[in-house]
């Protein structure tokens, strides 16, 4: 269930040299540690001096798996909002990390794809050959990071690919 949301297709051979391209998966949602991890992507990709390939991928969560309340009936239209919301959520920010690329120069291939992060973020790392996969990372202690989980340990685990997370920098006291 992948939506491509921009880009032309990109050429997976570096052109004349016979090499295949580094392909650099991005994780991105709407937080702050996504677009550092993205940002991040985005100024090695560009400053590397190899054939790259840019992906960025956002998981838009099913609207069934957000509502899980009320009466069959009222579950209905409540799902029907609730996923024009993640629609909208999913256009703003394939738009703030189209607008990251464009600004740094980086052309990349933007999509949205319909599933839970972590599995989204190991399928598309399998459906475009990726050899890194940059996430960012929300800094949860071991506490909270038991109850919600952690997209980045679970792709660290899962991935065949190798993983980077991107750290958000201490802030001085």
């Amino acid at each position: 269930m992948a939506e491509a949301k921009a880009a032309p297709a990109m050429v997976k051979e570096a052109e004349g040299s016979g090499r295949r391209k580094t392909v650099v998966l991005v994780a991105v949602d709407d937080s702050d540690h996504s677009y550092r991890a993205l940002e991040w992507a985005v100024r090695h990709v560009a400053t590397a001096g190899v054939a790259a390939e840019l992906v960025v991928v956002h998981a838009k969560p099913p609207a069934s798996s957000v509502v899980t309340f009320g009466s069959p009936a009222a579950a209905g239209d409540v799902v029907r909002v609730v996923d024009v919301d993640l629609r909208k959520r999913a256009e703003d920010v394939v738009d703030r990390a189209r607008r990251l690329c464009v600004a740094n120069s980086v052309h990349g291939l933007i999509e949205v794809m319909e599933g839970e992060a972590r599995y989204v973020l190991c399928d598309a790392v399998d459906k475009h050959h990726a050899d890194l996969l940059v996430v960012g990372s929300h800094g949860y202690g071991a506490i909270k990071r038991a109850f919600l989980g952690s997209v980045s340990d679970y792709c660290a685990h899962h991935a065949h690919c190798s993983v980077m997370i991107v750290k958000q920098p201490k802030s001085k006291k």
